[in-house]
């Protein structure tokens, strides 16, 4: 199974620790190389984003509809292997279930979950989803589909957006957005939620306070799960890597990974590389 790594290199000095970023839902690494690997580029990290199985140009797109959680659990083990240490990891909504998973029998330096479900799973956002659009939850269910949830702009932005957010932008990342595994979404809502009791890595868990998707306490039901505390940041919605106010999100990252690392002062050059 080919898959697509987009990175970005400090020029000069590089933090030995390099990271890695999982997208969510319907995204791909593509929503991660708008800011976020270029800002931790600039302070050092060598940033790494993986496009899972039948996302952006990794292989795997014929079969997507029945790819599973663990089946991208795997994708991260293939991601980490192709770096020169093991990674911190990064993962937003669903790309943070599956560093759940992955963490039950893998060792990392640490763990970013970013508006990610609990282990408890999705069915309170299944449910929220459905009272909120009946008919595009239907259709979903009946084409085993999740597109219809993001069928037009506007619902991008109900589901991931704050009510403010640029249209221009909201556009373009809309167009960006594919199709997502049915399966995976089960096995987030019940089939195989992750068990905290195997986790024995540092976790840094941050919710949004616009979110739509994942309500705060959903969020700190996820960190006292693994026996941390949550952060909700203010004025950013469910992608937070994306909104406005992404910066504060980076830089509350950056402050974390500085404690947990022990790091020195960043460089503030990068370059690209495509894998």
């Amino acid at each position: 199974m080919k898959l697509e790594i987009i990175s970005k290199y400090p020029v000069g000095s590089q933090h030995p620790t390099p990271l890695l970023f999982i997208h969510g839902m319907m995204h791909g690494a593509w929503c991660w190389d708008v800011h976020f690997l270029g800002y931790f580029a600039e302070h050092g990290f060598g940033a790494h984003a993986v496009n899972l199985r039948g996302h952006g140009n990794s292989e795997g797109r014929e079969n997507l509809r029945w790819t599973r959680i663990a089946d991208y659990v795997e994708d991260v083990v293939k991601a980490v292997r192709q770096l020169h240490s093991s990674p911190v990891l990064i993962g937003h909504s669903m790309g943070g279930f599956v560093i759940q998973k992955y963490l039950e029998n893998h060792k990392a330096p640490g763990a970013v979950l970013l508006s990610s479900p609990s282990p408890s799973g999705l069915m309170p956002t299944i449910l929220r989803i459905a009272r909120r659009r009946p008919l595009a939850f239907a259709k979903a269910n009946l084409t085993l589909s999740l597109l219809p949830v993001v069928a037009t702009p506007q619902l991008a932005r109900e589901a991931f957006f704050s009510p403010d957010f640029p249209d221009e932008e909201l556009l373009t990342y809309w167009k960006q957005m594919e199709e997502e595994s049915y399966m995976a979404l089960l096995d987030m809502v019940a089939l195989d939620r992750p068990k905290p009791a195997r986790v024995k890595t540092p976790m840094l868990i941050l919710g949004a306070a616009r979110d739509n998707m994942l309500k705060p306490r959903e969020i700190e039901a996820a960190a006292k799960a693994y026996n941390t505390r949550a952060e909700i940041i203010p004025d950013v919605a469910h992608n937070s890597m994306l909104e406005q106010h992404w910066q504060n999100v980076a830089e509350r990252i950056l402050g974390w990974l500085k404690e947990q690392l022990q790091l020195r002062s960043p460089n503030r050059k990068w370059q690209i590389e495509r894998v």
